[in-house]
């Protein structure tokens, strides 16, 4: 039995009741977090270009667009998943060499799923087991530092809950996954140097692909049946060697699976509570500030403070502003927030945070990298310019895995995303459906998210301009 054969067996065996109730509550905090990340991004420019082409190239109107419409499940995975991942305050999962989003797989689940019928629960079940996969695949197969990006892990695991949502039988789903893993193998500059918008759409690339591996599959097309352990497959090719005894998996890791508290790369959170808390301390005043420096762990300097993947003092545009700690610092030193606001484009480039930037200073500290990725350490300090100084450290924040979201929690920054979209009946319908899914069809989700612009279509943007302005 090859490998792929035997993550078949895992996914096809996958049941909801599998889950512990912790973390079937965890996972409907995602579904509620991705969502209102998605609805919040609908009058971004990118994603209203992605929604005009969607509708321009049609498709059988099978599956529902967020925000209204009708289309195609590959698009419907493109689409949504654009929505979910374009303002990057996703969920996040730390392996030791690789950082992960497994709520990117939802758009892929949820198209499949509303495709075949599922219920609630069967869309959840499916979710879980993209979630398993993309996670394991991180801890023990990171590709970051052979210069591939993570949605390579990303396209066994979209691939394993397409399958799943979609009801195949073990030997189609080693197919769809083997299809998926074997065509998909995306390059890191998706994330170094001057990023463009494709890396918010990297992933949602991968879940269109992943939806039509699985109905290719579910179609009798067959795939690379040794794709990890092959000759010149994924283990050979990338990865290197590894094992996972998938016979001995379950559905928990997405309870070690982390929520943004801040819209900002993952890597930066707890350096931006840092931040606030210095704002927070007497005498501070951001216009005078003289210098600041940060001592964070190894992969936050790599990744965001001008390691290996370039100078990120150079801040243009919303991917270059949210993957720059610099940038990210001053910016919550001065506004005393990391919101979506702190992306219009007139707020990058203003004179203030501009200069802040680049009195940015940004180390990495074994000692602190020690402790990665169990928790997620930073010393801030800050001096103005008449030599007082200001220190704050922080191990992790809330929403760390340590220090988890609740619903209660989750709904409020649901809330504070969707109320310029969302009328508050709306909010509290949509809510209640996620956190009672388990029970319900599938089909009652999606069509409350093609709903979600007659509410205040006409005045979205007017309404969030209000939002950014308070």
């Amino acid at each position: 039995m090859t490998e792929v054969e035997n993550l078949a067996r895992f996914v096809e065996r996958a049941r909801l009741d599998d889950l512990t109730p912790e973390a079937r509550a965890q996972l409907k905090i995602r579904v509620l977090d991705t969502v209102g990340v998605a609805i919040a991004a609908l009058d971004a420019e990118p994603m209203r270009a992605i929604a005009r082409l969607t509708s321009e190239l049609g498709g059988r109107p099978r599956c529902a667009l967020i925000g209204g419409g009708r289309s195609a499940p590959d698009r419907a995975a493109f689409h949504n998943g654009a929505l979910s991942r374009y303002l990057d305050f996703m969920d996040s999962y730390l392996a030791p060499g690789e950082t992960c989003h497994p709520s990117d797989n939802l758009a892929a689940v949820l198209a499949a799923a509303e495709l075949s019928g599922a219920s609630g629960a069967d869309f959840l079940t499916a979710l879980a087991v993209a979630y398993q996969v993309q996670c394991r695949l991180s801890d023990v197969a990171p590709v970051r530092a052979k210069g591939f990006d993570h949605t390579v892990q990303g396209a066994y695991a979209a691939a394993a809950g397409v399958a799943k949502a979609l009801a195949l039988p073990t030997a189609q789903i080693a197919n769809a996954i083997a299809i998926s893993g074997t065509a998909n193998n995306a390059l890191r500059v998706t994330r170094t140097g001057a990023l463009s918008q494709w890396k918010g759409l990297a992933y949602p690339n991968v879940a269109m692909a992943a939806t039509q591996a699985g109905l290719l599959a579910a179609h009798g097309i067959t795939g690379p049946a040794e794709v990890f352990e092959g000759n010149k497959g994924f283990k050979e090719a990338i990865a290197g060697p590894f094992e996972i005894d998938w016979s001995q998996e379950d559905l928990e890791r997405v309870q070690l699976t982390i929520v943004k508290r801040h819209n900002a790369e993952i890597h930066a959170q707890s350096a931006i509570d840092a931040a606030l808390d210095i704002r927070e301390q007497p005498g501070f005043s951001a216009a005078r500030i003289a210098s600041v420096q940060l001592r964070t762990f190894a992969v936050a300097h790599a990744i965001i403070g001008g390691g290996e993947e370039g100078d990120k003092r150079l801040v243009r545009t919303k991917e270059e502003a949210d993957h720059s700690l610099p940038y990210l610092l001053a910016v919550a030193l001065i506004d005393g927030q990391v919101e979506p606001a702190q992306y219009a484009p007139e707020r990058i480039v203003a004179d203030d945070v501009q200069s802040l930037l680049r009195r940015v200073e940004v180390s990495a500290d074994p000692a602190l990298s020690a402790r990665f990725p169990r928790r997620m350490p930073a010393a801030l300090d800050v001096t103005l310019d008449d030599g007082m100084h200001f220190h704050a450290a922080r191990e992790d924040y809330h929403g760390f895995h340590t220090n988890p979201l609740d619903w209660r929690a989750a709904r409020q920054k649901f809330d504070r995303l969707t109320r310029a979209f969302m009328a508050p009946a709306a909010r509290d319908a949509l809510a209640d459906v996620i956190a009672t899914l388990d029970g319900r069809e599938v089909s009652d989700l999606t069509s409350r998210l093609g709903r979600v612009h007659a509410h205040t279509h006409a005045h979205v943007g007017e309404a969030h301009r209000r939002a950014r302005a308070g």
